[in-house]
């Protein structure tokens, strides 16, 4: 393993413009792996995310038999198999949610005898709505430490026919999206329909819409009744489409989008447009609402607006963020540039992600000068005054949304200091080369 670089000084920046091209999205490259290595047949799948996150995934799946390959064009050859050819496995998942949550479900479908970890903060991280709507449908599911979250013992149990699965939805969309992948294998088992119920609200919608999209492209139909009942027919069953291509990432568009904004631009964004299936691509829609102007194409975006160093500033906003919260988190620094007190709603999920970004945030915005209040599921943010500025070492708390996002904090007028700027190889390892090609003295 390399060492990690300390730090990384940036700005005071005045002006940034370029093209920047997205790597691959963390959300659908994680589900189109495993999808790949359940569905009959080989599918290729081409612009995967290089990350962290996407590495456990297909250690993971190779751990368990499934056989993936590079070809020669750099696309991943992917050779489904279900049931998955070792049973008994043990698989260290890092802090990789997108990870961590659909192979627990479709593990303990299929049947094995498997330990599942990750780092300390996944331990962390709530996975007991989950792991109950799996032990209702008669998964047999083990807690090694504290009752509610992992690491996990997963052995063989005795799916039940003619049970409704019901699972939470406040606190993760991930666990819906779990279920979702794994109630095809369900369904061929039992040889019946799967019904999944929504308890209480159901929040980032859009992510299950990306669930909902690729499994229809591996051949599986959805029936949705609202976002309460969710049913997969008896005889669903993955099918490779033998070309998969990823997207690029749209909640990674968010920062070169606030880029744009507050450093006069154009930033050209290749990956994502107008027709991309993530939520967060809406946060151009937002960005716009700031006085920034945005371009849209098939797949790509162009911004430009404001020059913040020289005293121009973004709208103020009130805004409900939960059906973008990865996104929300560059809203909550460009808060900073506006032209009064932003407020972000609805973003108690903030709280269970890889660090409590509720608090992280509050912490490294206060350490730059700002007035900062936060509740249990709002964060609401002064603006900084040219005067009030500081100069600080802006903790990231290997989160790399935390770093990403206060990477824009460059465009104050003193110079910041961020931690652990490696901690972006989660999910965009040359994100800091990208964003320092995109300045401007």
């Amino acid at each position: 393993m390399t060492d990690r670089t300390p730090s990384i000084t940036l700005g005071p920046a005045v002006r940034a413009s370029g093209t920047v091209v997205l790597p691959g999205s963390k959300s659908i490259s994680n589900r189109a792996l495993l999808l790949a290595a359940l569905a009959e047949g080989t599918t290729t799948l081409s612009g995967l995310l290089d990350s962290d996150d996407t590495q456990v995934m297909i250690a993971a799946l190779q751990c368990l038999g499934v056989q993936l390959d590079h070809t020669d064009d750099g696309a991943m050859a992917v050779a489904g198999c279900t049931p998955w050819p070792n049973t008994d496995a043990q698989l260290f998942l890092g802090n990789a949610g997108t990870a961590f949550r659909p192979l627990t479900a479709a593990l303990a479908v299929m049947g094995g005898d498997y330990r599942l970890s990750g780092v300390a903060r996944m331990h962390e991280r709530p996975i007991g709505d989950l792991v109950g709507a799996l032990q209702s449908m008669g998964c047999a599911i083990e807690y090694e430490g504290q009752a509610g979250y992992p690491p996990l013992h997963v052995r063989p149990g005795n799916l039940r026919a003619g049970h409704e699965i019901h699972v939470q939805g406040s606190v993760s969309s991930q666990f819906l999206t779990a279920l979702l992948m794994a109630a095809p294998l369900a369904a061929a088992r039992l040889q019946q329909d799967i019904r999944i119920r929504v308890d209480g609200p159901l929040i980032s919608k859009p992510y299950i819409l990306i669930t909902i999209n690729l499994m229809a492209r591996f051949g599986v139909e959805v029936l949705r009744e609202g976002w309460e009942q969710f049913t997969i027919a008896a005889q669903a069953r993955y099918r490779s489409p033998g070309h998969y291509r990823v997207e690029g990432d749209a909640s990674s568009a968010s920062y070169f989008l606030g880029l744009g904004a507050i450093a006069g631009g154009p930033i050209r964004i290749e990956g994502v447009g107008d027709k991309s299936i993530q939520g967060d691509v809406a946060f151009a829609q937002f960005v716009q609402s700031l006085g920034a102007d945005v371009q849209f194409e098939s797949n790509a975006l162009v911004v430009r607006g404001p020059v913040v160093a020289q005293g121009q500033r973004l709208r103020a906003f009130d805004r409900d963020f939960n059906l973008m919260p990865d996104a929300a988190m560059t809203a909550a620094v460009l808060a900073l540039y506006a032209d009064g007190p932003c407020t972000l709603r609805n973003i108690a999920s903030w709280r269970v992600k890889e660090t409590d970004r509720i608090a992280a945030m509050h912490a490294e915005l206060s350490r730059l000068g700002a007035q900062v209040r936060s509740t249990g599921d709002s964060l609401t943010v002064h603006p900084l005054p040219a005067a009030q500025w500081q100069s600080a070492q802006i903790g990231t708390y290997d989160d790399h949304r935390m770093a990403m996002c206060f990477s824009l904090a460059a465009f104050g007028p003193v110079a910041q200091t961020l931690l652990d700027p490696d901690c972006v190889a989660k999910t965009y390892p040359r994100y800091f080369q990208d964003f320092q090609r995109l300045l401007q003295a």
